[in-house]
């Protein structure tokens, strides 16, 4: 019966999974396999029934067989090479002064490739490089750039708790590891305790990520006010260990509740207290007794000036006159001065006897060199334009006997009885 192995060819490197065949294994032993890059030496790490959810089937390869005493011996000269490739590669570094630091060398099985791994800040020009080992040692060369996290995967450290790193012992990927989680976990963020050896935040956050986003959900959101059964209550922090918040009431003092007794006070709501002198809910809305429904709802106009002036109290200015000339006027009868634009007849002025006429008050100055004819006398009857004085000086508003100017009520120097 066939198994599920799980090779690793390094021992910090990644779970490879084959198909056992025919052939029985046992866990720690050493088989030979067929890989992308040749044939290769790796140790079983894994025996299982069925592959992990992860893999899928079509990937999963049979082993090519077990090795033999001589592949053994092999193996073993393969890492003395190794070892002193490793030396022979530094001393071509330092002779050559290359910002690159050689973490590891790796030599496949049958010798057809030497792979080494190094970290840098940025890009290497190490074109030269590889001309020397390629004379050194007549193979394939490569030089793989890794991270720091990698490196500190290859070579092993002891990390904060005491412990081997994680990604030492037992990670083989490594998940993404942001500021967000340290924050949401009340960390204190500082470099020294959330960084790992390698420099980078802390793997082990990723690991409680997900009980703290669940516990989040149960519990209010920190800093955040509510009106609850005790009063209006402030939260100020929450612990995940013991399960409890902690809110701040309004005499000020701390209280501690469990998850299950927060939502229970946060159920049974009680009315926020109104201020004193404040307005009750019906005065607020302005739906009082009487009242229309919609009366509250319309915006208060402020007081405008009053009608026939402008926003200064002089003369009215064109916004006025604008808004007048929609509104309906009067007839000519009932307007204030109107027989001062109706002739003898009783037939009311022409638009130009109107507009000459001296007391109406035209948008339009006078001309300085205009002059005006002395009325004609036709038939024993005076010319039925009107003098530069109003009939009625009370209908204007203006006091008897005050002849009225051409700009805004200003004395003309005019005679108001020829015009010129």
């Amino acid at each position: 019966m066939s198994h599920i192995l799980g090779i690793k060819f390094r021992d910090h490197g990644q779970v490879y999974y084959f198909d056992s065949g025919p052939f029985v294994v046992g866990l720690g032993d050493c088989v030979l396999v067929q890989t992308e890059q040749g044939l290769g030496m790796g140790r079983v790490a894994v025996v299982a029934d069925a592959p992990p959810p992860d893999a899928a089937e079509q990937e999963i390869k049979p082993i090519f067989r077990l090795p033999t005493q001589e592949d053994l011996d092999i193996q073993c000269e393969n890492e003395a090479l190794a070892r002193e490739a490793h030396a022979y590669c530094r001393k071509c570094i330092e002779s050559r002064n290359l910002e690159m630091k050689l973490v590891d060398v790796e030599v496949l099985h049958d010798r057809g490739k030497i792979v080494f791994y190094f970290t840098a800040p940025g890009r290497i020009d190490f074109r030269e490089l590889v001309k020397d080992l390629v004379k050194a040692y007549h193979t394939r060369i490569e030089l793989r750039q890794i991270g720091v996290r990698h490196e500190t995967q290859m070579l092993g450290a002891i990390g904060n708790c005491g412990q081997m790193c994680c990604c030492r012992r037992f990670m083989r990927k490594f998940a993404p590891v942001t500021i967000k989680m340290a924050k949401e976990q009340n960390l204190f963020l500082n470099p020294t305790k959330i960084s790992g050896i390698c420099g980078r935040l802390l793997c082990c956050l990723s690991f409680e990520q997900e009980n703290y986003e669940q516990f989040q959900k149960k519990c209010p959101r920190v800093g955040k006010k509510f009106s609850t059964s005790l009063g209006l209550v402030k939260v100020l922090r929450t612990n995940l260990f013991r399960e409890t918040v902690t809110v701040l009431d309004e005499v000020g003092e701390e209280r501690e509740l469990t998850v299950d007794e927060w939502s229970t006070v946060a159920e049974a709501k009680q009315p926020l207290p109104e201020a004193p002198g404040a307005p009750k809910a019906d005065e607020r809305s302005g739906a009082g007794a009487g009242a229309h429904p919609d009366a509250a709802r319309q915006p208060q106009r402020r007081p405008g000036p009053p009608a026939g002036q402008g926003r200064g109290g002089g003369r009215p200015d064109a916004r006025d006159r604008d808004r007048d000339r929609g509104r309906p006027q009067a007839p000519a009868a009932d307007r204030p001065g109107a027989d001062a634009s109706a002739d003898a007849t009783g037939q009311p002025a022409s638009p130009r006897q109107e507009r000459d006429a001296p007391g109406r008050n035209s948008r339009r100055p006078r001309r300085a060199g205009r002059k005006h004819s002395k009325p004609q006398q036709q038939g024993g009857e005076q010319n039925p334009r009107p003098s530069g004085r109003k009939p009625d000086d009370r209908a204007s508003g203006r006091p008897e006997g005050r002849p009225e100017g051409r700009h805004g009520g200003k004395p003309s120097s005019r005679d108001p009885e020829t015009g010129s």
